[in-house]
């Protein structure tokens, strides 16, 4: 399984926002891309489980 980054970014109106780096298999050539998403830090893990 691909390694996941998560970086936790400073607070914007009182949410603190974490940017989740995820490195994503192409079935089509086999190479790796990577898909960025900001989300709030309190959903960071939910979103590393979809």
């Amino acid at each position: 399984m691909a390694k996941k980054v998560v970086a936790t970014l400073k607070k914007e109106g009182g949410v603190t926002y974490a940017k989740v780096i995820r490195a994503v298999k192409s079935d089509k050539t086999g190479a790796y891309t990577f898909k960025e998403e900001m989300v709030p830090a309190t959903l960071v893990q939910d979103t590393l489980k979809k």
